[in-house]
């Protein structure tokens, strides 16, 4: 049963990440944090500290306003510039309660009543990790009429039903656009009953330099829900621009539109392409409220799901470089904080299985290196740039998160820095796989004590494992631990080339796996690519009409095959057809030889079958960086028409491998269709200036 989201159901204190992990000790439950911090000290939530050691994470409610704050001290003493600090702020809390018969409460900021847009929402996500979410008449979004256009103003004669639905999608506004905060204090028979937002503290290297505590600057969790069909399969709802958090540093905690929906839209995509990501299931315009950034914008918030987003900076957090070796004004290790987060990221977040009291620090860090391993494995097969593979940014569930300035590459090169903060390439294309081996040699380094000490006893630690140990002991565990380096190594490269042959075998229709394949199938194609500068996805998409007895004789169609495909270079005028073309045939005959020697195995209609299985996994549609710009300019310029757009666009990038734009039917009924003809602009390359286009971090 569909249900608003102040009524979705809790998971048990079990499975809370804030009633099995350690909260930042000036937040310390959700009725401290309610009756006092809200009430009393709010600048706890919006001024940039350092959290104890042994904290995991700090309770904070979204906060969506311009910074720095314009508060206007008064002129006249005597006054207490602190206390009126902290009253200005309580007066635009979350702190007005709303009653309830659900488990949770609604908890309404009075102050802000700045106007709240919703322009996306992802039926998608929705269906996949929030069956039972009741969304009103949301889709309106999508296309579909509204319930308020069908009955008119909410008077008599609305059905209640509808009139529930409006109500539905109301309060869905109000709480992802940061305006209500859903919480609720815990009964003195059960201290892990309450429920209060949180951030999480973490720490990472950002550009292979440790950059000490980092943190969700502008991301704040605000609901955990177990999915219905499966009680133990909990969601995460995460707002990302919802304001200043104790992460934030120097920053606002907001996002633009610009970047809100190129995150909306990529989280989508990867899910659709089978790219391990978190999902998106809703944009909230906030056009009143302004950012600096490049130039001045307005704010959007992104709602954005998984079942957790700690990440290998969760680690760093608790024995990180610069902790370990006693770095100036950095925190001390914190082993038991350490200890408390393994164990949870194993029973609830991973779900290894692993006998009560049997170590667990190495086979975490191996299910994390292998997830992550496949992960970039497809990021590889399907040409997507990341932009910032930082350690705070890598997944303890290998999904992708954190998209900035990512991009899905045009004419290959296998060289490309989307992100133009890059100005080394540390993050190129070509190097990404590198990235996430620096990154679990860092969660290894983190856990190396601990696994070492693992080693050493036979069986998990336990709590206080390692405060009564000497320095001297430590470093023993820790250079124990470490001997698994070369073996983690290993495993994180073999996982990833054989989960990349395994998807560009699939983007080729080759059934077998063979060991040559990378050397004489895939290279060379991506060779010619390179080399001839070629689309690398229109190649991919084009390549599924060839078959073996194109070769038999100068058939017309492996001409006009050959012919398609260099034409998707943007650069044809400088193309040396005859020796693209002498490639491709050399290639071909390669190809068209690996091809029969599966033919037993696809049977006798083995060109259709292939062509059949080709189509599924290469996309006609690729969320191009020019298609992005397109979307965004179309919603900045005029909300009502851009939502029309980015529904659309949000359908083509959840189902990539449909034949958008009539792709293999050019009569002249379809080249004249408007619709028809808008999905096969925005399946085409663009315009060459855009063509590996780079963002900026800030995108």
């Amino acid at each position: 049963m569909m249900a608003p989201i102040s009524a979705l159901p809790l998971p048990p204190s079990s499975h809370l990440l804030i009633h099995q992990l350690i909260p930042d000790a000036l937040t310390s439950s959700p009725a401290q944090f309610l009756s006092r911090v809200l009430k009393e000290t709010p600048s706890i939530q919006r001024r940039a500290r350092l959290l104890s050691s042994q904290s995991h994470y700090s309770y904070v409610t979204p906060f969506p306003l311009p910074f720095p704050y314009n508060i206007d001290l008064p002129t006249e003493p005597p006054h207490d510039k602190a206390s009126y600090i902290e009253n200005w702020l309580t007066n635009r809390e979350a702190t007005h309660k709303h009653d309830s018969p659900s488990l949770l409460t609604k908890y309404y900021s009075r102050n802000r009543d700045q106007p709240r847009i919703l322009i996306g929402i992802s039926e998608y996500a929705l269906k996949d990790y929030l069956p039972h979410l009741d969304v009103g008449d949301a889709f309106s979004t999508l296309g579909v009429p509204t319930l308020s256009d069908s009955f008119g103003d909410q008077g008599d004669g609305v059905p209640s039903d509808a009139k529930d639905a409006v109500d539905a999608r109301q309060e869905l506004i109000d709480v992802l656009s940061g305006h209500a905060v859903l919480m609720s204090d815990e009964t003195a028979s059960d201290p892990k009953t309450g429920f209060a937002p949180w951030s999480l503290r973490y720490s990472g290297h950002q550009f292979g330099s440790w950059a000490g505590q980092l943190g969700d600057g502008r991301a704040v969790s605000i609901l955990v829900t177990p999915h219905p069909s499966d009680p133990d399969l909990t969601y995460e709802l995460q707002l990302k621009g919802s304001g200043r958090t104790p992460f934030a540093r120097s920053a606002d905690g907001l996002a633009v539109l610009r970047s809100s929906i190129r995150e909306y839209l990529c989280s989508e995509a990867m899910n659709a392409l089978d790219i391990p990501t978190s999902r998106a299931l809703a944009l909230i315009s906030l056009p009143a409220l302004p950012v600096a950034r490049e130039r001045l914008e307005h704010a959007c918030i992104l709602t954005r799901v998984a079942p957790s987003f700690l990440r290998v900076g969760s680690f760093e957090a608790f024995n990180g470089p610069m902790l370990a070796f006693g770095g100036a004004g950095q925190q001390k290790p914190h082993w038991d904080g350490l200890r408390i987060l393994g164990e949870w990221v194993v029973k609830r977040v991973n779900r290894l299985n692993i006998p009560e009291g049997e170590p667990w620090g190495k086979a975490l860090l191996f299910d994390v290196a292998q997830r992550n391993a496949k992960m970039v494995a497809a990021w590889q097969a399907y040409g997507f740039m990341h932009g910032v593979i930082n350690t705070d940014n890598i997944s303890i569930m290998g999904l992708t998160i954190d998209y900035g300035p990512y991009a899905f590459m045009d004419v290959f090169d296998r060289f490309h820095i989307c992100n133009h903060s890059d100005a080394e390439g540390r993050y190129a294309y070509r190097y990404q796989p590198n990235m996430i081996l620096y990154a679990m040699r860092a969660l290894l380094n983190s856990l190396a004590p601990l696994i070492g000490a693992e080693e050493s006893i036979g069986k998990a630690v336990s709590q206080g494992w390692a405060d009564k140990a000497s320095e001297a002991q430590r470093e023993e565990w820790r250079v124990k631990g470490l001997e698994v380096q070369d073996e983690v190594v290993k495993v994180t490269q073999e996982v990833t080339s054989n989960e990349y042959g395994r998807l560009m075998r699939k983007r080729l229709a080759l059934r077998q796996q063979v060991s040559n394949d990378e050397s004489q199938i895939v290279q060379p194609l991506l060779n010619i690519m390179e080399n001839h500068k070629l689309d690398f996805h229109s190649t991919f998409r084009l390549l599924v009409n060839f078959k073996p007895s194109l070769l038999n004789d100068s058939s017309p169609e492996l001409e006009e095959l050959i012919k398609r495909i260099l034409a998707v270079s943007p650069y044809s005028e400088r193309m040396n057809v005859a020796e693209a073309t002498k490639d491709l045939l050399e290639w071909f005959d390669k190809y068209a030889a690996r091809i029969e020697s599966e033919r037993e195995e696809w049977g006798s209609d083995m060109d259709a079958e292939r062509v059949k299985a080709a189509k599924a996994v290469n996309p006609r549609f690729v969320l191009r960086q020019w298609v992005l710009e397109d979307v965004i300019t179309r919603v900045e310029r005029d909300v009502d028409s851009g939502k029309r757009v980015l529904a659309k666009v949000l359908r083509m990038v959840a189902h990539p491998f449909e034949p958008w734009g009539a792709e293999d039917d050019l009569t002249e009924e379809n080249l004249l269709d408007p619709e028809l003809r808008e999905e096969r602009r925005y399946c085409g390359i663009g315009e060459r200036k855009m063509l590996g286009f780079q963002c900026s971090c800030s995108s």
